[in-house]
């Protein structure tokens, strides 16, 4: 077992206190929006004495980040691995610089997620199935909207919206005139991003409000913004982002629309499934990774299967006291402590790995 120093990203819809915390660390005034883990170039970890964690563990296929945040991050989706390898082709040949604002597919990898909430967590994902849509519409007296998803469907609708053939002035102004969570939401984006039509987009995707432990799962072509909360997210190790708004940064409406996926989500919360006492598992279906979070009570024995990193945020399991990370190599093994509570996040295809 090695331990591992993470690195901070500071962008500014960032907590300046959680990820802090949760450290041991005096917060220092920044936004601290992700503490990365893995090997990824952009922010790659390191062993103690400076060594970078790839010396020891090779590219890590996922990234491992805890997330804080204060304010919403941009609404926006991934692209599976086959669009990410025609994008990252295309602007290649192109010849995009890889630091160019107006790149999206700056690797030829999907970028599947999973966010598990450590507080109570507000996010927006996927889109909500249209029977219900359509009733949250009516009842806030967005009824233009309402009957364009009636007679249109989910998929031109959120074409109509991007490209301006459906007024969105109109909900936003019902919206103002109503006092669901919803609407208030709505209210509250259109003052930061006045005119943006993701605002009134997020009227047709799920709300969900995470309590500690729940989880989201985010595909590919899962439209999704996180909205504020502390969690862990396990991804793959891409840094592909299509872009639809609430953000400075750029956004390609054409591109948006060609990677979504406009499946409605019933359900989107994923709820782990305890695999043997103490070690609950989240679904993550075909992706490099899987999440796994240990419940320690008393002493609990693991060894690594395959290249693996451990993040206590609980307690001190005995070797890893809170806010630290571990790495271990296959076959390393390690007896965590109780009572504490740790993250475990393994490279898997997708039949799967054994705790």
């Amino acid at each position: 077992m090695r331990a591992v120093r993470g690195a901070a990203q500071h962008y500014a819809w960032g907590d300046p206190t959680a990820i802090p915390q949760l450290l041991g660390q005096a917060p220092d005034g920044q936004p601290w929006a992700e503490w990365w883990l893995g090997t990824h170039p952009m922010a790659p970890s390191h062993l103690e004495g400076g060594t970078p964690l790839s010396s020891v563990a090779g590219q890590l296929p996922y990234l491992l980040k805890l997330l804080a945040a204060a304010q919403p991050l941009s609404l926006q989706t991934h692209p599976d691995a086959a669009t990410a390898r025609a994008g990252f082709h295309r602007e290649e040949a192109a010849g995009v610089a890889m630091g160019h604002p107006h790149r999206i597919y700056r690797d030829p990898f999907a970028k599947p997620e999973l966010l598990c909430a450590l507080s109570r967590f507000d996010t927006l994902c996927g889109f909500r199935p249209v029977d219900a849509t359509d009733a949250l519409l009516r009842e806030i007296g967005a009824d233009h909207l309402a009957a364009a998803l009636r007679s249109d469907g989910l998929e031109a609708t959120v074409a109509g919206l991007y490209r301006g053939a459906i007024a969105t002035q109109p909900v936003v102004a019902a919206c103002h005139r109503h006092s669901s969570a919803e609407a208030v939401l709505v209210s509250r984006l259109d003052e930061q991003y006045p005119g943006d039509p993701s605002v009134v987009v997020t009227l047709l995707l799920n709300r969900v409000m995470l309590q500690p432990g729940e989880a989201v799962f985010l595909g590919p072509g899962n439209l999704h913004a996180y909205l504020r909360g502390l969690g862990v997210e396990i991804m793959g190790a891409s840094d592909n982002v299509v872009r639809g708004g609430l953000t400075s940064k750029h956004i390609d409406v054409d591109e948006l629309l060609a990677v979504l996926s406009f499946e409605p989500l019933p359900d989107p919360v994923v709820r782990p499934v305890e695999q043997m006492p103490g070690r609950w598992r989240y679904s993550t279906p075909a992706t490099p990774f899987e999440l796994w979070r240990f419940e320690v009570a008393g002493s609990m024995p693991h060894t690594a299967e395959g290249r693996e990193l451990l993040l206590c945020t609980d307690g001190s399991a005995g070797p890893l006291h809170h806010g630290e990370t571990a790495y271990l190599a296959p076959g390393d093994s390690v007896v965590l402590e109780g009572p504490s509570t740790v993250f475990r996040v393994a490279e898997t295809g997708e039949s799967g790995a054994k705790p």
